[in-house]
């Protein structure tokens, strides 16, 4: 599969318009991560580097056409000393698939708190494994994940959890843009499959990533572990909410995450797709 730094360089074809070119993947449609991180990217590219990204917000309107490149408009909603904001719609074949908008924030001085991380072991203590007979291994070869079993005391009656250290396997550049960038990637793994662990990966849904919100906290780097916290509070109407942290090996909490995706029994002629 791709390189992410292949992944997430999008090409600049004019004033406020670039160009992601398609990955290689298993998947019928294009992974809900990459469409968001070559949104990332396009919308980084438009800002000035004092000012790093703290919030995205986006919606996934239409399967992505993953042998297709995608057109990436971005418009400059607002740029100012503090604060900038982007928003970036994602085309292919003069339709929006995806919609992002995304706050940069030049950073000020103010008082620190942070929930604590979960006490779970480090990666190198737990013994290697893909619970998803090898489909994380096969979709992202240049990952590490790690699964770790849920702290013993923290389950909630109801609520799904799954938990994960994952890294990129290589060494990425300082640039912060491109760290930025792979975690908005990775921030689609699995999470929606968090509220399978309810009800059997066995079952034929059709699942696909409705919206999803990201917050970055504090810096990291993509190329280091990093703990990914995922559970699901709720699934109703077809719909399954999901959050979820990332901590990295100082117990550092660096992102926030919150999605809500389609989970329902499929339409007639719909056939059922796996979790992204």
């Amino acid at each position: 599969m791709t390189d992410i730094l292949d992944v997430l360089t999008v090409e600049r074809l004019d004033a406020d318009l670039y160009r992601g070119h398609p990955v290689p993947t298993r998947m019928a449609r294009t992974f809900g991560g990459q469409v968001a991180g070559q949104s990332m990217m396009a919308a980084v590219a438009t800002v000035d580097p004092a000012q790093q990204v703290h919030s995205l917000h986006g919606y996934f309107i239409r399967p992505g056409r993953p042998a297709e490149p995608i057109l990436l408009l971005v418009d400059r909603v607002r740029t100012g000393r503090g604060f900038s904001t982007r928003r970036v719609s994602a085309v292919q074949d003069g339709e929006t698939i995806f919609t992002m908008s995304a706050s940069f924030h030049a950073g000020d001085d103010g008082p620190e708190h942070q929930e604590l991380a979960p006490p779970v072991p480090r990666p190198e203590e737990v013994p290697q494994g893909d619970p998803l007979d090898g489909h994380f291994a096969a979709e992202w070869p240049n990952w590490d994940a790690v699964w770790v079993p849920e702290p013993e005391g923290e389950r909630i009656e109801g609520r799904p959890r799954q938990l994960l250290w994952v890294r990129y396997r290589h060494r990425l550049p300082d640039d912060p843009a491109v760290h930025v960038g792979a975690l908005t990637y990775l921030s689609d793994m699995h999470l929606l499959g968090t509220s399978m662990q309810l009800h059997g990966r066995a079952m034929d849904l059709q699942f696909a990533s409705l919206d999803h919100a990201l917050w970055f906290h504090r810096p990291f780097r993509a190329d280091e572990w990093l703990l990914y916290d995922q559970i699901s509070p709720s699934a109703a109407h077809g719909r399954s909410y999901n959050r979820g942290q990332i901590t990295d090996l100082r117990g550092r909490l660096v992102a926030s995450v919150v999605q809500e995706g389609l989970m329902r029994t499929p339409r007639t002629g719909q056939p059922p797709a796996p979790p992204a």
